[in-house]
């Protein structure tokens, strides 16, 4: 972040810059609290731990499906004409949800595959406006990434405490209906300004198999299938915790606290430089990763355990950041953003699958039986990247001292590192 620190100034004070990034953070809300509101609401209605991640799993998966079709779409319409629409089709899918309930049960269903499915890409759209917003002031849009990354963590911290604070003051199909509410106000706002009106994508031509043809994609997919598979497990393990362990806000404090790992461990690993390859540090942190959820199966009391769970999250946002530079080094040239949308939707379709898996472990095992769920996830990513290394070597193309990488136009570095070791 050392590289990007100074220009967060010059960068905010831009046109459209606060409300583009603003915009887009509320506009994600409820995508970001979709897993624990939809857990909450369907306790409350009397469904089961299995059920509820049924329907929080379809609703991955259909977020899954629909983010690179969207985000295609917006390719070719615009921002405006898809984003929007997308936006009020999902928040009618989650209002459906929230009026009619768990009967009929297929209703239901139907209704998250609606909201999941039509979810808008607000994340890429934010990341396909920076360059025109900032006049292609390298400076100025690597800080935008750095705030930008740093920022969506903040989501995932406060996201739980304002769903379950809105429980706490109306009930838990009210709080849907706000969250997404309050989505719809986010795209609007980042839809209609100026720059996203304007913005259209550039031509690209690619390979019928796109970025997939990369061997090493291959791998970080595969492996952040699995991290996603632990992300999704804790969401419905820390819901079990806190029904033992008075209710009330106990989940939200553990999955905030989760959030609060990952800010830290983001500015940390932002903060300076690290030796090796992109390649060998996503080894080392996947690692380090699947051994902090390990103390998570001690399953103690309220207040260490949301120190656990902080100390769980501390290196998910630094795999991730190491992530996006190997998914840049070995995507295909032509195809760095239809690599970055696979990225995404490997790690939602891992994250539904862990939702719907921790269901039934859960109601068997109560929540230790959830966080092993997170634990074999994270040894399963580990062993993906360590067990297929041979096809996620350094690319022989990149030098030891790169300017520019051909798959970003904006010649954007991943935060922290110097020249000799920079992607």
């Amino acid at each position: 972040m050392a590289a990007a620190g100074g220009g967060y100034g010059d960068m905010l004070r831009t046109r459209y810059a606060v409300r583009l990034l603003t915009g887009t953070l509320v506009g994600r809300l409820p995508n970001a609290t979709a897993a624990l509101a939809i857990v909450l609401f369907v306790r409350a209605q009397g469904g089961s731990y299995a059920l509820a991640g049924g329907l929080s799993a379809v609703y991955g998966v259909a977020n899954a499906v629909g983010q690179p079709l969207l985000g295609r779409a917006v390719d070719l319409r615009g921002q405006l004409r898809v984003m929007l629409p997308a936006s009020l089709l999902a928040a009618l899918g989650m209002t459906v949800f929230a009026v009619v309930g768990l009967d009929p049960l297929p209703l239901a269903y139907a209704a998250m595959i609606v909201a999941g499915f039509f979810t808008p890409p607000m994340e890429g759209g934010l990341r396909a406006l920076w360059p025109s917003v900032l006049k292609g002031k390298e400076e100025r849009i690597h800080a935008a990434y750095a705030l930008d990354a740093v920022a969506q963590e903040f989501i995932y911290v406060f996201g739980p405490l304002i769903v379950t604070g809105l429980i706490a003051c109306w009930s838990e199909a009210g709080s849907l209906f706000v969250i997404n509410v309050l989505g719809v106000l986010g795209t609007l706002a980042v839809v209609t300004s100026q720059p996203s009106r304007q913005w259209r994508s550039e031509p690209r031509d690619a390979h019928w198999l796109g970025a997939l043809r990369s061997p090493g994609l291959r791998v970080v997919l595969a492996a952040f299938f699995f991290i996603g598979t632990a992300m999704g497990s804790i969401a419905v393990a820390a819901v079990a915790y806190g029904d033992g362990h008075g209710g009330g806000m106990v989940s939200s404090y553990l999955l905030s606290a989760v959030g609060v790992g990952a800010l830290i461990g983001g500015f940390v690993y932002g903060a300076r430089q690290w030796p090796g390859t992109p390649e060998q540090r996503l080894r080392v942190l996947a690692a380090s990763m699947a051994v902090c959820y390990l103390p998570l199966l001690l399953v103690p009391g309220v207040v260490p355990m949301t120190v656990l769970a902080g100390v769980a999250g501390v290196f998910l946002a630094p795999s991730l950041a190491c992530a996006f530079v190997v998914v840049d080094r070995h995507a295909p040239q032509g195809t760095v953003t239809e690599a970055f949308s696979w990225l995404v939707t490997s790690f939602g379709v891992g994250a539904a699958i862990g939702t719907a898996f921790v269901g039934p472990a859960v109601e068997y095992g109560g929540a230790m039986a959830g966080f092993v769920v997170a634990v074999g996830g994270g040894a399963a990513a580990t062993a993906v990247l360590v067990g297929a290394r041979r096809f996620l070597q350094a690319p022989v193309s990149v030098s030891t001292v790169v300017a520019r990488s051909e798959n970003d136009r904006n010649g954007a570095v991943e935060p922290g590192f110097s020249a000799e070791h920079q992607a």
